[in-house]
């Protein structure tokens, strides 16, 4: 009779690496999610990747492989399974010895994997387990071509395309620019970019002509990176060649355009949102990467607490009113909404969504693309959606009284309605939204809750540690509200490593102020009640403030004390509000 295989969860908890507790947490919420255990254990923080795989290859019998131990990685052959089969399904080939291939996998599990390996390479299989993590760090060394820091790899340039680039041809006008041939040199340089871009997680690349170069730079977790400085003799060409990637007008360089690409990268087809503006130097060129993933993380991964997390699931499935959240460009506003409505997403619910731009497309939900110059703006839209019975409404941000006024309305007459709006703070938002003209009881009517927000960098899982005791900032911490005691043996940081490119940080997520009205918040509204008052309301009411939810976050070792200070842009007095 065949030994009965022992479960993940036994063996962790066996070697100490978990407790029981969690195992039984892990096993209940693997089953609610759909989920591998190993996977939930990883993203609880329960054990680490690495700790994961080394169980699964004692559960099955294999060997585990430690790719960062030296000469490990240099046996690697990735000649010898298609490109196609090793990004898809992230394997790695460590060698073939006659009619067998020796394989490095991250999921034993998947039988599929192996029989079409089998069919297509017509071998034989010894199969060695890694994490996968270690995997993909592995393919995307190899695919930049260096495991470096940015800025001290190889250049971008190769002497092909170089050499190719004539100072005396008006380069706007090169025909080489022009081509479907991806062997062009400027061609194959602007997908280079891209897909070094897309392949080390950036959300922006920004190309920046200065005065005797051109710089290039990635946007990686909120922080521009310096990539790499092109010739300036490149610069028309590069431009050109990326603005009719666009859609755009080559020849007019006096004023801003706008513009898409939609292109493959790795089998995955990724949008760029392109803007182009006149600078002293030239036009500087901005790509956005949208990736539909981005937005479709989970409610659970964007960083709530459990006792927001529970607020924020009571408010989204209220009937009617409104649900604010502020915050500066570029604080994940729009990521939590397309999150909650992603969760409302029903047959039985009618969503309808004015954005500007549109930039992620969602299956069942109506979304309309503003346009002001054909004199479609916000408030011509959410007069027209309200004709159309929604239950659910997402205005992409509230500009002006009369936008305000129009939601305010949809969300008394039984509507949902979600919006975004620049404030620094929650309470801020009753404050704004009166300063632009809406009536006070009107704002204290309709609001259901106001979130503020902002993203911070999290600490990187493969290289994360301690602090020690002479790393700790006493001043980051007095801003933060933490003592050295409480930090010690909590706060944690990344020491850098080829997973970050030595940042430390790898990934963001969000710190949230959440302030849900009561009676007496309303009726400060209404009476016009300075915002340090309805502040000191809110946060008697429960609200905890965005320098205490990082507070949280440090203290478990998500993100480091200086990153909740650089985020938040907090001084002394804050401390006493925290």
């Amino acid at each position: 009779m065949a030994r009965s295989r022992k479960r993940l969860g036994e063996i962790l908890v066996g070697w100490g690496a978990i407790t029981a507790e969690q195992a039984d947490k892990a096993a209940a919420m693997a089953k609610g999610a759909g989920k591998r255990m190993g996977e939930v254990l990883v993203e609880q923080n329960f054990t680490k990747e690495d700790q994961v795989a080394k169980a699964l290859a004692n559960q099955f019998g294999m060997e585990y492989v430690d790719l960062s131990v030296n000469g490990v990685a240099s046996k690697i052959d990735l000649k010898l399974v298609p490109d196609d089969l090793i990004k898809k399904h992230l394997i790695l080939p460590l060698g073939k010895s006659g009619n067998r291939l020796q394989l490095l996998i991250h999921d034993p599990m998947d039988l599929e994997l192996f029989d079409l390996l089998r069919f297509r390479l017509n071998v034989e299989l010894d199969q060695k387990l890694t994490s996968k993590s270690q995997i993909r760090k592995y393919l995307d060394a190899a695919a930049a071509g260096t495991a470096r820091k940015f800025g001290q790899g190889e250049s971008l340039i190769t002497s092909s395309i170089d050499k190719s680039v004539d100072k005396s041809v008006d380069k706007s006008l090169d025909k080489s620019i022009d081509v479907a041939d991806d062997d062009a040199p400027i061609v194959k340089l602007c997908n280079r970019i891209i897909a070094e871009a897309v392949r080390s997680r950036a959300s922006d690349i920004h190309i920046e002509p200065m005065g005797d170069r051109v710089r290039l730079r990635y946007r990686i977790d909120g922080v521009c990176i310096e990539r790499d400085n092109l010739p300036k003799r490149m610069q028309n060409a590069l431009l050109s060649r990326f603005k009719l990637m666009a859609g755009m007008n080559i020849a007019e360089k006096r004023v801003p355009q706008d513009g898409r690409i939609k292109m493959p990268v790795d089998d995955a087809s990724i949008d760029f949102r392109v803007s182009a503006c006149p600078a002293y130097h030239g036009e500087s060129v901005v790509l956005r990467i949208l990736r539909p993933d981005s937005v479709r993380i989970g409610l659970v991964n964007l960083g709530f607490e459990p006792d927001n997390l529970a607020i924020f699931n009571r408010i989204i499935r209220r009937p009617n009113g409104i649900f604010l959240v502020t915050g500066p460009t570029g604080s994940g506003k729009t990521t939590t909404l397309y999150s909650a409505l992603d969760v409302l997403n029903r047959p039985d619910k009618k969503i309808i969504t004015a954005e500007d731009p549109v930039e992620y497309n969602f299956e069942g939900i109506n979304q309309c693309q503003v346009r002001e110059n054909i004199g479609l703006g916000f408030k011509e839209i959410l007069r027209s959606m309200l004709r159309q019975a929604p239950n659910i409404i997402l205005v992409g941000e509230i500009r002006d009284k009369e936008v305000a006024e129009i939601a305010i309305q949809a969300a008394l007459t039984g509507h949902l309605v979600f919006s975004t709006l620049h404030t620094n703070d929650a309470p801020s938002a009753i404050t704004r939204l009166i300063d632009m003209g809406v009536k006070p009881f009107l704002v204290a009517s309709s609001i259901q809750a106001i979130m503020a927000q902002r993203l911070i960098r999290v600490n990187c899982r493969e290289c994360k540690r301690l602090m020690r005791e002479e790393e700790l900032d006493h001043k980051y911490l007095a801003l933060t509200g933490i003592t050295v005691d409480e930090a010690l043996g909590k706060a944690m940081k990344g020491s850098g490593c080829a997973n970050c490119v030595n940042t430390g940080y790898r990934g963001r997520q969000a710190i949230f102020e959440m302030m849900q009205m009561n009676t007496q918040i309303r009726e400060m509204a209404f009476n016009l009640a300075p915002i340090a008052d309805i502040r000191r309301a809110a946060m008697a009411n429960g609200m905890r403030s965005l320098v205490g939810d990082g507070k949280i976050k440090i203290l478990k070792g998500v993100t480091t004390p200086d990153e909740i200070a650089r985020t938040t842009q907090v001084d002394m007095e804050t401390i006493t509000t925290k």
